[in-house]
């Protein structure tokens, strides 16, 4: 058996305060309050943030959780919109339209001047759009279409220069991808398994799909740029929900846990490895918005057990490192 030292380099040593530098695994005595202590990951909580100024669901989000944008989506009368809020870590304020009002898209962008809207839902009457929104930080300008137009996809990137989309549904489900390079749309490997209503996270070139349907898929795939590989399945299949961060740590945020429409308050994170199941949201919901990264996360708005569309903002923290206790008395 390994011990301590041989590891580490040090025998477990004692402190009247926590030492400083911490490391994953590091253990010592706190001679203050006697006890054992071990420095180990953190499980991430969420916390009230500032509500969303329109009640909605089918909604779209990038940016980072002190400057996102939530755009598009249904309001309690059911009317597809194009309305367009910024969050700055506290609050929503309105900003400037959408081109073209729209539900079930998919967004791209990790900061929040250079996001992209893609494709999804325009009418009550379910037709679909290949239109494709650059936001510059103040407007949105209309840039070069999708190959198929599509609704309840997934998509992710860097930036409104570098995305990429996957899955969806356009007269069936598909698992059609498409890469963006700035300028133009192109179709590249497809998903394993076709997939609507499904969640993803990272770049252009280093992304990851989960969920989805049929029957909440537990099924997961890494895009590596070229191709998608099956990777560690999700604890529970789910649906109608958000993600968000990179391929190597992403979040994924809600949903429907089988076909019974919900909503779910769990939260899912992927370290690149396997999935684990880390705290719970406050306000349980589907076909919500979701942003940020692993450690610093955004739920917004959605629907909830009651079918009612919500204002509510959660604000997911993630401790890279904690500190634990062994009571040794």
């Amino acid at each position: 058996m390994s011990e301590y030292k041989s590891i580490h380099g040090v025998k477990v040593r004692d402190y009247t305060t926590d030492p400083d530098n911490l490391i994953t695994g590091q253990v010592w005595y706190d001679k203050t309050n006697k006890v054992l202590q071990y420095q180990a990951s953190g499980a991430g909580a969420w916390a009230s943030g500032g509500n969303i100024n329109t009640a909605k669901r089918q909604i779209g989000g990038a940016g980072s959780q002190t400057a996102g944008l939530a755009f598009g989506g249904e309001t309690a009368t059911a009317a597809e919109v194009n309305e367009t809020e910024a969050y700055n870590g506290t609050a929503w304020t309105e900003v400037n339209n959408l081109n073209t009002a729209r539900i079930s898209m998919a967004s791209s962008g990790h900061e929040g001047t250079s996001i992209l809207c893609t494709t999804g839902e325009i009418s009550s009457t379910s037709a679909l759009t290949v239109n494709n929104e650059s936001w510059n930080g103040t407007s949105w300008t209309e840039v070069a279409n999708v190959n198929t137009a599509r609704r309840h996809l997934a998509g992710d990137g860097a930036s409104n220069t570098a995305a990429i989309i996957a899955g969806g549904d356009s007269s069936g489900v598909l698992d059609s991808t498409e890469t963006w390079n700035g300028t133009a749309w192109t179709e590249v490997n497809n998903l394993n398994t076709a997939r609507e209503q499904l969640a993803a996270a990272g770049i252009a070139t280093a992304a990851i799909a989960f969920g989805g349907t049929t029957n909440s898929l537990v099924l997961n795939e890494l895009w590596n740029g070229t191709s998608w590989t099956e990777v560690a399945d999700l604890n529970a299949g789910r649906q109608q929900w958000a993600g968000a961060g990179l391929s190597t740590a992403a979040i994924g945020i809600g949903g429907n846990e089988g076909d019974s429409p919900v909503g779910s308050a769990k939260t899912e994170e992927w370290n690149g490895t396997a999935w684990a199941e880390v705290g719970d949201l406050a306000t349980g919901r589907r076909l919500g918005g979701g942003l940020g990264t692993s450690s610093a996360g955004l739920a917004f708005a959605g629907q909830n057990a009651s079918n009612t569309k919500l204002v509510t903002t959660e604000e997911f923290t993630n401790p890279v490192l904690a500190t634990k206790t062994v009571d040794v008395d």
